[in-house]
């Protein structure tokens, strides 16, 4: 054990192990989860859905730290664990400990949400061990983004085809987002063919950009934000492109989650709210590293 772990870990390393900095598009996630299933009023339901999703999320990313440490004292040998900052049991421990919560959070909302939790703690240790070298891996963490909308409807009592259309385009640009991330490390990237999958949010909202301005305005955020990180990706026109484009990736879920809840007939205010998530999580990432 080193120094560092022997005498106790900083409230930074904590943060920066649960990519924090990334807990806005988790939140909008809920958000478009419940707009979708019809359950944007239940104020207090959805804060304590936010918790639950939260607990997920950060549980999965200290359980990734934990599971990669082999291949981060190779590749990124900055991190927590293998920079002697945490023993790797407390992550462990942590993470294991923070997906329980996020089930236990769900159960009030009855049988169905507390088994979608399941599925989605599943999921997440599913793609933490699994992930590195399997062409899958993309695929597996899009489903766990699509398991957070629902999981979000389960607790409002309506997983609906609507709701599963809008965790298939979430789990496409995920995995687009995933795709890129593998490379991330050595700030370079293969072929862009993948890329096409962030379209996907864009094509299914195609139907509705007639039908007034809030659509085309939500489609119109995301586009530009991906052009922008797709940009960096293809041109890479200074160190650390690739690492800066997968956070911009990452920040623009939340305007999925606008383009969401504006093609399901939601409040603009809360399509509004999802915007915002964007650029909070931007200056979180500012920082907190959100990768």
């Amino acid at each position: 054990m080193s120094v560092a772990a022997a005498r106790g870990f900083a409230p930074s390393t904590l943060l920066r192990l649960g990519r924090i900095s990334n807990l806005p598009t988790v939140w909008t996630n809920v958000i478009a989860g419940t707009v979708i299933a019809g359950g944007a009023r239940r104020t207090g339901e959805i804060v304590l859905i936010a918790l639950a999703m939260s607990a997920f999320y950060v549980g999965g990313m200290y359980l990734n730290d934990f599971f990669d440490r082999a291949v981060d004292a190779r590749e990124r040998p900055s991190r927590p664990i293998v920079a002697g900052e945490i023993g790797a049991g407390t992550v462990a421990a942590i993470g294991f400990g923070l997906l329980a919560v996020g089930v236990a959070l769900m159960a009030p909302f009855g049988l169905a949400a507390a088994l979608w939790g399941v599925a989605l703690a599943g999921a997440i240790v599913l793609y933490d061990v699994w992930h590195k070298g399997n062409a899958l891996g993309p695929t597996v963490m899009g489903l766990c983004r699509a398991l957070v909308y629902l999981a979000a409807g389960a607790a409002m009592d309506h997983v609906s085809l609507a709701l599963a259309i809008g965790g298939v385009v979430l789990a496409a640009h995920t995995a687009g987002i995933t795709y890129a991330a593998r490379q991330e490390s050595l700030d370079t990237i293969g072929s862009l063919w993948p890329m096409v999958l962030l379209a996907a949010p864009l094509i299914a909202a195609l139907p509705s950009i007639a039908s007034g301005w809030v659509v085309p305005a939500a489609v119109t955020l995301l586009l530009v934000a991906d052009a922008a990180a797709v940009w960096l990706l293809a041109r890479r026109p200074g160190p650390g492109a690739v690492p800066r484009a997968v956070s911009g990736l990452i920040a623009a879920i939340s305007l999925i989650d606008a383009v969401a809840v504006a093609w399901a007939g939601g409040d603009p205010r809360l399509v509004l709210a999802c915007v915002a998530g964007y650029p909070l999580t931007r200056l979180f990432q500012a920082s907190i590293p959100g990768t």
